[in-house]
């Protein structure tokens, strides 16, 4: 008995710490198990979750959550395809929520020219007032960037000309190019599941090539299930599965590669 107490001490020792960057723990699938979800999560090593706000309605949720149980944190804003849907106030009130104490930042935001929700032009409007935001608190911004590459960097780097960035690249899945033009500006880039998928071998490429200390690891839960579990709800626990990826890129163990990203996450959103 002795020497089960002793392997099982030495496992919770040596299980890695991870944080998970990115999740949505609003959304509906979670409603009927969250706390159980929560508990997997912190079994697998997964100790700090940040829930995104898309909406005012879920960045209300988000702060909710996070001031429900101790190892949520809050992101808030208005994802660029809901900006069209913007009542007056909405922003306001997001301006509001970001002051709050278990808020660690603004987002999602950025832009998209997949879906066809929100004029480009709106969005680029309101980018650049999150980013203002982001600026004006110092609290940094998370960015969605889907088939806008040129389009966010352009943006990033006026942006920068006015005062420094603080933000990450949030599930990122561009190209190298892009990946060095956003670390110049100082950015960040996180990782999710897709970096797993079996033939995204380039973006396993650019993820190699990001610097140990400017690299996050992110589930996008409950979507982007990584490998072995695409194609299931996903959820926080399972960032350990994407970290093992990117660790291997980066010739590291998963214990050192966790604890990089980890430290990576407690500094960037004033984590204590």
């Amino acid at each position: 008995m002795a020497d089960l107490i002793h392997l099982t001490a030495v496992s919770k020792l040596v299980s890695p710490m991870l944080i998970d960057t990115h999740a949505h723990l609003d959304e509906q699938s979670f409603h009927v198990d969250l706390p159980e979800v929560l508990d997997r999560a912190q079994q697998a090593g997964v100790h700090e979750i940040l829930t995104i706000g898309i909406t005012l309605a879920t960045s209300q949720a988000a702060v909710k959550l996070a001031k429900s149980y101790p190892q949520i944190h809050a992101v808030v804003g208005i994802q660029p395809n809901y900006v069209a849907e913007m009542k007056p106030g909405d922003f306001e009130q997001i301006v509001d929520l970001a002051k709050e104490d278990c808020v660690v930042g603004i987002g999602e935001t950025g832009l998209d020219r997949y879906w066809d929700h929100a004029p480009i032009e709106l969005q680029v409007e309101w980018f650049r007032k999150h980013i203002e935001l982001s600026q004006a608190i110092n609290k940094p911004f998370v960015v969605h960037c889907r088939e806008a590459e040129m389009d966010v960097v352009e943006l990033l780097r006026e942006c920068a000309k006015n005062a420094p960035l603080d933000g990450v690249m949030h599930s990122f899945c561009g190209d190298r190019e892009t990946a060095e033009a956003c670390l110049e500006l100082g950015m960040h880039i996180s990782f999710a599941g897709m970096v797993t998928f079996k033939k995204n071998n380039d973006l396993r490429e650019v993820a190699k090539a990001i610097p140990l200390n400017r690299i996050f690891v992110e589930t996008d839960s409950p979507y982007l299930a990584p490998v072995p579990l695409r194609g299931k709800r996903n959820e926080p626990a399972n960032v350990v599965q994407t970290a093992r990826c990117l660790a291997d890129l980066h010739d590291l163990t998963l214990e050192e590669f966790a604890s990089a990203t980890t430290e990576n996450a407690q500094r960037f959103f004033s984590l204590s």
